[in-house]
């Protein structure tokens, strides 16, 4: 969640209309609404859809310029990156809270954790890239600060090209963005508003819809036949053990620490404690590490050899409470590095997750090692979320009249024959 954002912005007195009213489409009227939606987006050969801080109320982040929203929280959460949408495909006009850019060469970094600052401001990370290593900035906008360029231009040039314009939990307030989606109509385009309040632009619009935009894009997306996946969050950390003998030699004092692949001082904001043990032929007495960073220290015998169980718990929002993960210890043996298909791993996990509906499924996708001081480095993956949407599990949700997109006959009732399609909860 980007629930930092507000503190961080400065202070401006004209903020436009909050407060706003909420009106809902009645059952019927809003599912004939869907049905005109639905087919507008079948017709269509260039749909843009233009997003605002409704799309995200449904996951808890407050809106804009609802009875309850919160005017200091906009659309900068990062959500469209994480539903898999392909960055060339996506313009995001008031940056990403996620998101860290160079602007030297122009590499993005997409963080899981918030970026500390907002306004264009530099960071205290630096670019990757051994040929630039310039300080980094963060991508959010501030009040005074201008659309950027690309991003802007990119939305307008798609906008003039669109036939269909879908606007989607946006007031379309804020000038210049909120005239973007006029600029289909001098093509030929449609503007539809799916929001729960009225905009200045209903009038152009050729739809207009007041419903929930999850439950009028799922309607949507049954209507058209077309499942919506379920959404698989894989993060990354690290776990480094560092070991050095004695002076005496006739110990090895050893250090494990969990760290963020983005930094050692960069924060874990999935891991809210964890818990380290031993193997059950292993004296060593547990600990609990409930502070960041999570490292510990320990002394042992030379020659001794065993495992270290690592039981992450998770921070709230995180779809399983715990998973655990194991580390071999021996400082006589030397293990090699490796670097695994990264994509290939993350497939096998999301089906493994899928099959189980549940997370905390892990894996090893990388170990390299350091000789001096002897450290091994190995990067983890970690399922730490499975939701998919039910556009049938609440009252009041979206469900198909008796004529399909088709003209073939669907009912709320399925018919023997046909198979429910699978669905998975958190």
């Amino acid at each position: 969640m980007s629930l930092g954002y507000a503190e961080k912005l400065s202070f401006i007195e004209d903020v436009g209309q909050v407060g706003m009213t909420e009106f809902f489409d009645s059952a019927h009227v809003l599912q004939d609404k869907i049905e005109q939606l639905a087919k507008l987006i079948q017709k269509s050969s260039h749909l843009v859809v233009f997003t605002g801080a409704g799309i995200s109320t449904s996951c808890g982040i407050p809106d804009f310029r609802g009875p309850k929203g919160i005017w200091t929280l906009q659309n900068v959460d990062g959500l469209h990156l994480r539903s898999g949408i392909p960055r060339e495909k996506l313009a995001e006009l008031h940056g990403n809270s996620f998101m860290e850019a160079c602007p030297t060469c122009g590499s993005e970094y997409l963080r899981d954790f918030e970026v500390e600052t907002i306004g264009l401001k530099e960071t205290s990370r630096r670019c990757s890239d051994k040929r630039c290593g310039a300080k980094l900035r963060d991508t959010v906008l501030d009040w005074e600060d201008a659309l950027p360029p690309k991003e802007m231009n990119l939305a307008e040039k798609h906008c003039r090209m669109a036939d269909v314009v879908l606007c989607l939990g946006t007031s379309l307030q804020i000038t210049p963005a909120c005239n973007l989606p006029l600029k289909s109509l001098s093509g030929g385009g449609k503007i539809v508003i799916v929001n729960l309040q009225k905009t200045p632009k209903d009038k152009k619009a050729s739809l207009v819809i007041h419903g929930f935009v999850d439950k009028v894009i799922a309607g949507v997306m049954e209507l058209l036949n077309m499942q919506i996946p379920p959404y698989i969050r894989i993060d990354l950390f690290q776990t480094i053990l560092t070991q050095s003998l004695s002076s005496d030699k006739k110990f090895v004092n050893w250090t494990i620490r969990m760290a963020s692949i983005h930094g050692l001082t960069a924060p874990l904001p999935f891991i809210k404690s964890v818990q380290v043990s031993f193997s059950d032929n292993q004296s060593y007495k547990e600990a609990i590490l409930n502070t960041q960073p999570f490292l510990l220290k320990r002394r042992t015998v030379r020659t001794e050899t065993f495992e270290i169980f690592l039981n992450l718990k998770f921070s709230d929002g995180c779809g399983c409470l715990s998973t655990q993960i194991k580390i071999p210890f021996n400082f006589q043996a030397s293990n090699e590095g490796f670097k695994l298909d990264k994509n290939a791993t993350f497939e096998k996990m999301r089906d493994a997750a899928i099959q189980d509906s549940s997370c905390g499924q892990n894996a090893v996708v990388e170990r390299r090692t350091v000789l001096v001081p002897k450290s091994e480095i190995t990067v983890h993956a970690i399922i730490t979320n499975v939701k998919a949407f039910d556009c049938h599990s609440n009252n009041g949700d979206v469900k198909p009249r008796k004529e399909g997109m088709n003209g073939s006959e669907t009912t709320r009732k399925r018919s023997k024959g046909r198979k429910r399609k699978m669905r998975y909860r958190e």
